[in-house]
């Protein structure tokens, strides 16, 4: 879950002048004095804050401006704070953000020795709150600046210990760092270490999330005991800003304990606020399983967006809709759209890891694999979220393994006589050890992780970084009978009513791991007459539960159905379907052989694992196929179409050169993988490329 960048500090300026302006009272009641010989320190100082009325810290001119404040009195905190402020908006990794904490530091020292009794001042009185107003919103700033480093580079315990500091001061307002609120944010961002790693957190996630609700408490009554402080000097209501902040953590808190009505009812305080936090409850929506709304709110989110370096958790999560939805190749562009436009920015290996994702699921497994790489290479800065780099770790060899799983798959797919092929046999036997070692792997790094329960075994988490689908891969080889306990538990108890059916397909998949088809066949029954299946956001799933009921009809020797429910599944989601086992059946239908090389094409094509048919009573789709020649150019068209006419793979082409290449890629593009997308149009002139999309 994403925190907010500053929710004042874009805010908090106008609205001291607003009431500065307009209290007339007040500015009367400062009173006027004889001005007084001023010392030549006093003198420097002057000239820098009034250099610096000019000049936004936030902004390019911020170095320049820091090193003149600098020579001018290098004893003076602006110059330090300009300094570290400038660093901290070009920071992009540890480095980075380390060199930013030491003007940035240097700063809070400054003011801290400086200006103690400007610090410690707490009054109703405008006359004697305004002198010293510059000093409190400058130390909040500073410290919020240096806190933000210490969290991007992961060093909890000091960041600890500058709220703690900063707390020491009772601020009666705390403009730019809201303490408690950020104490719970810390706590809750290393909730699953323990003492022994940070000495602020308890011993249990449990005892963690209960210390930063106690935070957030203590946070809001804080703000309702300082407005006796500031009744008379900000405008009337401003308190319920500063309670948009509380009731943003408190929302964090809920959503990730799965406290549904709670979670619920702190967005609702939120909305319409103007800091209503559409990314957060995008995820949120998304957790209830309510994906429509949640597409809606990641598109609000977008529109909000402040342009920050950080990950962009909206359009991560929007590609993982796009996978539900059965629109991998708009997630496809989506994610690549965004590495184009920011580079190797903090977000850069998440964003690889969404596109690896993306691929897999349009069944282009080299490319999955490509990209996984490249996000395993990379070293994530996690900015403002939750999202840590276990969670970053986890989700690469996850999809490393369901890249294992595939590629065993493929070997079946690619090779109809695999069974009595010695070479394909062999590599079939060396993919699945390495399946096996990667299990190993993955399954020695989770058994460390005090978050299974909330994050993996519970289904739709806000600290899930990985889809429902996924999580099978995990667990779909080992203790069948504890999963099968816990997902029943799970399908009873859990609250959130359009989940209930996720884990009943997960326990009728156990079922048929212990060979009991009937009991499955019933359970997948009841899911597709369930109400609750979004027809849209749900093809994942509808087409998950296809898949099982071919399985079973197969086993319970009812072929009609089991055709039946692989002509459905196709229809739902092509990409699948060659990498589950199933031999598809499919009706060809050839244009004119030019020569030998377009029939050897299509010698190759059939000896993929596709059972092509000529009985209209078996279900499955028309697929027509067309040979050209233009010059030297030889080029293959193609299209799917159900038994209704609607078009399953729109008409493409590709080039080729090498017969057996060309045949085994367009087995794979039959079931739209790879190819045009419906939004882009894609121009391919080798065949080589998609080869190695399929191969």
């Amino acid at each position: 879950m994403k925190k907010p960048f500053s929710i004042k500090s874009l805010c908090v300026w106008l609205l001291v002048c607003f009431v500065m302006m307009n209290n007339t009272d007040a500015w009367a009641q400062i009173p006027v004095t004889t001005p007084q010989p001023v010392s030549p320190r006093a003198q420097k100082r002057y000239e820098i804050d009034a250099k610096r009325t000019g000049t936004d810290p936030n902004s390019e001119d911020a170095l320049p401006r820091s090193r003149e404040f600098l020579r001018i009195d290098s004893t003076y905190y602006v110059g330090w704070m300009y300094e570290g402020m400038y660093k901290f908006n070009h920071a992009a990794d540890y480095l980075g953000f380390k060199n930013a904490s030491v003007p940035l530091a240097r700063s809070l020292q400054t003011l801290e020795r400086d200006y103690r009794k400007e610090l410690a001042t707490r009054t109703p009185d405008l006359a004697t709150f305004f002198p010293v107003f510059k000093y409190q919103l400058d130390y909040t700033m500073v410290a919020y600046y240096l806190l933000q480093c210490y969290m991007n580079m992961e060093d909890a315990e000091q960041a600890n210990a500058l709220l703690r500091r900063a707390l020491k001061w009772n601020f009666q307002r705390d403009f730019y760092l809201d303490v408690y609120n950020y104490l719970a944010w810390n706590v809750h961002r290393n909730r699953f270490y323990t003492s022994k790693k940070f000495s602020f957190l308890k011993n249990s996630i449990d005892e963690n999330e209960a210390l930063a609700n106690r935070f957030l408490d203590s946070g809001y009554r804080r703000i309702i005991k300082n407005a006796a402080f500031n009744a008379h000097i900000f405008q009337p209501g401003y308190e319920k800003q500063d309670k948009m902040s509380v009731y943003h953590y408190k929302s964090i808190l809920c959503s990730y304990n799965f406290s549904i009505d709670s979670a619920a009812y702190y967005f609702d305080l939120m909305r319409g606020s103007g800091v209503f936090p559409h990314n957060n409850y995008a995820t949120f929506r998304m957790i209830c399983g309510d994906f429509r709304e949640a597409e809606k709110e990641y598109q609000e989110a977008a529109a909000q967006e402040s342009g920050d370096k950080r990950l962009k958790e909206y359009i991560y999560y929007s590609s993982v809709l796009d996978i539900y939805k059965a629109q991998p190749k708009q997630g496809i562009e989506l994610l690549k759209a965004m590495i184009q436009a920011n580079g190797s920015t903090p977000g850069f290996g998440w964003y690889n890891i969404g596109l690896a994702r993306s691929m897999f699921y349009d069944g282009q497994m080299e490319e999955s694999r490509r990209y996984i790489t490249k996000a395993e290479q990379f070293k994530e800065v996690h900015i403002g979220t939750t999202l840590g780099q276990s969670h970053y770790d986890f989700s690469i060899q996850l999809n490393k393994l369901m890249n294992k799983e595939t590629e065993f798959e493929m070997k079946r797919f690619e090779n109809a006589n695999w069974w009595y092929n010695p070479s394909v046999l062999g590599d079939m036997a060396q993919l699945k050890a390495e399946k096996f070692l990667q299990q190993f792997l993955i399954i020695n790094q989770f058994a460390q992780n005090p978050e299974r329960d909330r994050v993996v075994y519970k289904l739709f988490s806000t600290e899930s970084t990985v889809t429902w689908d996924e999580i099978w891969y995990l667990i779909r080889d080992f203790s069948t009978h504890f999963f099968l306990d816990k997902f029943e538990k799970q399908s009873q108890t859990d609250k959130r009513k359009y989940i209930r059916k996720y884990y009943d397909l997960f326990v009728a998949r156990l079922y048929m791991k212990q060979s009991n088809y009937k009991k499955a066949k019933d359970m997948l029954d009841n899911i597709l007459r369930s109400p609750d299946t979004d027809l849209e956001f749900e093809k994942l799933f509808i087409a998950r539960v296809f898949e099982a009921e071919v399985t079973c009809n197969q086993e319970l020797k009812n072929e009609r159905a089991a055709n039946e429910f692989m002509y459905r599944m196709y229809q739902e989601y092509p990409q699948l379907l060659p990498y589950t086992g199933f031999k598809p059946n499919m009706n060809l239908h050839v244009g004119p052989v030019n020569d030998k090389e377009d029939a050897l094409v299509l010698d190759r094509l059939k000896k993929c694992n596709i059972n092509w048919v000529t009985d209209r009573a078996i279900a499955a789709p028309d697929v027509y196929v067309n040979f050209y020649r233009k010059g030297k150019t030889k080029t293959i068209e193609y299209t799917v179409v159900d038994a209704s006419g609607n078009t399953i793979v729109e008409k493409q082409s590709f080039s080729w050169q090498k017969p057996d290449e060309a045949g085994v890629a367009l087995a794979y593009r039959l079931f739209n993988i790879g190819g045009k997308s419906a939004e882009a149009e894609e121009t391919e002139t080798k065949d080589t490329k998609a080869g190695k999309e399929n191969s």
